[in-house]
């Protein structure tokens, strides 16, 4: 049988999702070890999104397959004992063998929090961007807008991005202001390598006053990484949902930081 599941975890000591070389800390490395001890067979996970080095997920998803019968609860707590710390399962659902945590996924979310205050952070280290300066967050979202549709994003793409093509369709983009709280939500298609961080840096450059609100869509139109911003760092970037055809029964929601709702 097919098992979905919905994961969250904390990327700060991780090196991202996908397994590497022995001795170097992943996500999926750490999953799959915990599922075979439940399934007590190897398992192969396969995840709708491979995030990178720092970055969290409020809720990935993932796929594997098993021989071993076990009811829902038992995939979730039995994973959770053998998981660290910063990795927990939420959910799990059986699901058809046509369902395919990446391929079949119609859209996908990414958060990206920024503390913007004087202080650096403390009890959210590693989990938001600090940005000390002033950011005008009416500004960056206006800046966003220009990006949404299908467009070339070549400038916005690390260049060791390895996608077949460089375009995307930007469904949406909000950005918000909550306290000394800073929120980006961008839902696409799907994302290039460092996308988000890359669009991240952009507005943030245009929230500081450092760039003009039409900066964003000169950036666009350029097609070259090396005429963009900063890449901004991935420690506020969250893989926070993923869509899916109703007919998987697959759960679209994911958990906010009570402070930081958009």
């Amino acid at each position: 049988m097919r098992i979905a599941l919905g994961i969250e975890y904390d990327g700060s000591r991780f090196h991202g999702w996908q397994t590497q070389q022995p001795g170097v800390r992943t996500v999926q490395q750490e999953l799959e070890r915990a599922l075979s001890k439940v399934a007590n067979h190897s398992v192969e996970v396969h995840a709708a999104g491979r995030t990178d080095t720092g970055v969290h997920a409020s809720c990935q998803v993932a796929h594997f397959d098993t021989e071993a019968a076990r009811k829902p609860h038992g995939w979730v707590m039995g994973s959770n004992i053998n998981l660290p710390q910063d990795i927990s399962v939420l959910w799990a659902r059986e699901v058809s063998d046509e369902f395919h945590a990446r391929f079949s996924a119609r859209g996908r979310t990414y958060r990206y929090y920024i503390l913007n205050r004087l202080s650096r952070p403390a009890l959210l280290d590693k989990r938001v961007t600090w940005v000390h300066g002033s950011l005008d967050a009416e500004k960056m979202h206006e800046a966003g807008q220009a990006l949404l549709g299908t467009h070339d994003f070549s400038s916005y793409r690390t260049v060791h991005c390895q996608a077949k093509s460089p375009v995307r369709t930007l469904r949406a983009l909000q950005v918000k202001r909550r306290g000394d709280y800073v929120a980006l939500e961008v839902h696409a298609d799907g994302f290039l390598h460092h996308m988000v961080r890359n669009i991240a840096g952009v507005l943030i450059a245009i929230g500081s006053g450092e760039q003009p609100v039409a900066w964003a869509k000169e950036v666009l139109e350029h097609r070259d990484r090396t005429l963009g911003g900063v890449t901004a760092s991935p420690h506020g970037l969250y893989f926070h949902r993923v869509d899916y055809d109703p007919q998987f029964g697959i759960p679209s929601h994911a958990q906010d930081f009570p402070l930081l709702m958009l």
